[in-house]
């Protein structure tokens, strides 16, 4: 905005202040003034007359959401602060946004108001957030945008009728200068661009959430909780508001973790993008990596090194391959079973492992047979010994055990666990000891349809009661119709539960929220690859920045990844991706892709001639499969790639 508009807007609402709002104090005006002057660009400011002590000076919405403020002199009391805020949540309680859609208690911001600035103010409560008057602009740039104007305009609509005894006030815009036909203003610019930016639908769930979702944000849960549901339904989003909602009530570190590496780096990206004054007070990381500094904070790193653990089960596997092979002649069918069974069990006797259930693994094994699998597993054992090495489920038996003998000196407020389903049973046994007893300290989130790890198990074997504090979403918004469709193809079904044993909800019963998509299937050999995947590259619907190719290997990544360098198509590895916007294809398994999403997915699926696989693996190729099209929300295109005629089976 040029200056001399600038000055003309300061004017009037100095001019407005004046007539409407003689009650400001000095501070009051100057603050009150700066956000009038925004009005002009459909921002809406709503004062209250006085200085009340249980409601807030004044409500401020536009692009950077809903806004309370008071605006003081010194910090509020605690009892304040929590009545501003309890205010706030029930005014607009119950806003409307799109498709029904109400608007995230966890949205709103509260923020006090002290003079001066240059200098950053700790808050002494979570309940809100302290801004020093000379920086207020910077709350409310480009970058802090969670809402479109029209949806602002919605909220500040439906405001208008709920907040009782404040007063609407505003300013008219300074017309353009008649020298100056057709040109718009650069603030104006800025605006459309936001605005056109804001519409893309997997940013509105920032300020939006569905009633059910929003619900169970907010409630009050007596011990842990679990929260289920197909792919797309937003269980991620729910548990992040949840985080935010927890960080406000509550003034203890807060963990947020995983099993997939990948996923912290974008979830804390988004979080700060929410609530920046959280930042320090909220851990991302996943479960490996907080064991690993863990235990290196307390003095006992653990040696891994992969190749070395990878080559201690190989001599292992070829001493007793004799008794197993027939039955099995993969062995990363027998590794499967030690890590994911016997070692994520937390199994030490051989007597255990006769007992146990083997969920999920397909192949039935009897004691004899089991008899010569533990043999297979003690002979890993002690080639990882004789190196002093360690594997992950080792990294979380020792965490494990430190944290029994010694527990943190800080504990955590809340653990919130997201793609639970692959975590071990050992590494939820660890989760609990590290959330604790009491209420609201465990969330887990998962979908036992979206396991892509073999092996299975159920949250009261790991000592984690849900009943009754357990939330099933079906509503699919991430997802448009078409690709929904596409995904519901695969049969990923047979044991989908809701992570302890009671029937859960599969993708092909999940509402759709969001019309429209395309898919676009391909099927060719490894030698008509190359064309038909710089082809679909070309041809993408959505910029390139917002597209993400993933496979089912790394053998298949490394061969798609050639083609696309080959072709001068930039790609960058989803091991290393934040959620930052840039333009590059982004590159990654399907196991790297979990928890993520794309407008557009290219997946490359490749069949191979050989043995076909047992039920259990592929029920488990099928579940993969249905992760990788539900990445997609508006666009997939789906590549098989086929033996030549002469290798067919």
């Amino acid at each position: 905005m040029n200056q001399s508009r600038q000055r003309q807007l300061q004017r009037r609402a100095t001019e407005v202040l004046t007539r409407d709002a003689p009650w400001l104090d000095p501070l009051g005006r100057r603050v009150c003034t700066a956000l009038l002057v925004r009005t002009a660009q459909r921002w809406r400011l709503f004062l209250h007359p006085g200085s009340p002590s249980d409601v807030a000076d004044a409500y401020f919405i536009g692009p950077a959401g809903v806004c309370s403020l008071l605006i003081r002199d010194r910090l509020p009391d605690e009892a304040t602060a929590r009545a501003v805020a309890r205010h706030a949540e029930e005014r607009f309680a119950g806003v409307r946004g799109p498709g029904g859609q109400v608007l995230a208690s966890s949205a709103l911001r509260h923020l006090v108001v002290l003079p001066g600035g240059g200098k950053r103010v700790t808050s002494p409560s979570p309940l809100y957030r302290v801004v020093p008057e000379q920086d207020l602009d910077a709350l409310f740039r480009r970058e802090a945008a969670v809402l479109t104007r029209d949806q602002a305009q919605s909220i500040a609509a439906q405001a208008a009728h709920r907040l009782t005894g404040y007063r609407r006030v505003e300013v008219e815009p300074v017309e353009r200068a008649a020298e100056a036909p057709g040109l718009l203003d650069e603030a104006d610019l800025t605006a459309d661009q936001l605005a056109a930016a804001q519409q893309r639908p997997f940013e509105s769930w920032m300020a939006f959430l569905h009633p059910q979702q929003q619900a169970v944000v907010a409630r009050n849960y007596g011990g842990p909780a679990r929260i289920s549901g197909p792919a797309g339904t937003g269980k991620t989003v729910v548990a992040l508001h949840r985080l935010l909602h927890l960080a406000r009530r509550s003034t203890g570190p807060l963990l947020f973790t995983t099993f997939v590496r990948t996923l912290p780096a974008v979830h804390q990206g988004t979080f700060h993008r929410m609530a920046p004054e959280f930042a320090d007070r909220v851990r991302f990381v996943n479960l490996h990596a907080w064991a690993r500094d863990f235990l290196a904070e307390r003095g006992r790193p653990v040696t891994q090194w992969r190749a070395q653990v990878a080559t201690a089960f190989n001599l292992a596997w070829l001493s007793h391959r004799a008794a197993l092979a027939d039955l099995e002649p993969a062995p990363a069918y027998w590794q499967a079973e030690v890590d994911r069974v016997i070692k994520g069990r937390g199994l030490t006797t051989v007597d255990e492992y006769l007992r146990v259930t083997r969920r999920g693994r397909g192949l039935a094994l009897n004691p004899a047979q089991r008899t010569a699998v533990w043999g297979l597993y003690e002979a890993y054992e002690r080639h990882l010994a004789e190196k002093d090495l360690s594997d992950y489920n080792d990294l979380v038996a020792i965490a494990r055990a430190e944290l029994a003998a010694r527990p943190l000196e800080v504990p955590y407020a809340a653990v919130i666990v997201d793609e639970v389903q692959d975590i071990t049973l050992t590494g939820l046994r660890l989760l609990r000891q590290l959330a604790g007893d009491g209420p609201n300290r465990l969330l887990l989130v998962g979908d036992g349809q979206q396991q892509v790890y073999p092996g299975g198990w159920r949250l009261s074997e790991a000592g984690i009661p849900v009943q009754g504090r357990g939330a099933v979403l079906r509503v699919n918004y991430r997802n448009r119709a078409a690709v929904l469709d596409f995904a519901r193809r695969f049969d990923a079904t047979n044991q989908v539960d809701d992570l302890d044993g009671a029937a859960g909800v599969a993708l092909r019963d999940a509402e759709t929220a969001n019309p429209g998509g395309r898919t676009e299937p391909w099927t060719g050999t490894d030698s008509e690859l190359p064309d038909a995947l710089t082809g679909a590259i070309a041809a993408l619907p959505v910029p390139r920045g917002r597209t993400a190719l993933i496979t089912f290997n790394h053998r298949d990544l490394e061969r798609c990844a050639a083609i696309l360098r080959e072709a001068g198509v930039p790609v960058a590895h989803l091991d290393q991706y934040t959620g930052e916007p840039e333009d590059t294809v982004k590159i990654g398994t399907v196991h790297r892709a979990k928890g993520l999403d794309f407008q557009a997915v290219i997946a490359v699926a490749f069949t191979r001639s050989g043995k076909p696989n047992d039920p259990a693996e592929q029920e488990l190729r099928a579940r993969r499969h249905l992760v990788a099209a539900t990445r997609a929300r508006d666009y997939l295109w789906w590549g098989v790639v086929t033996p030549p005629a002469d290798q067919a089976p």
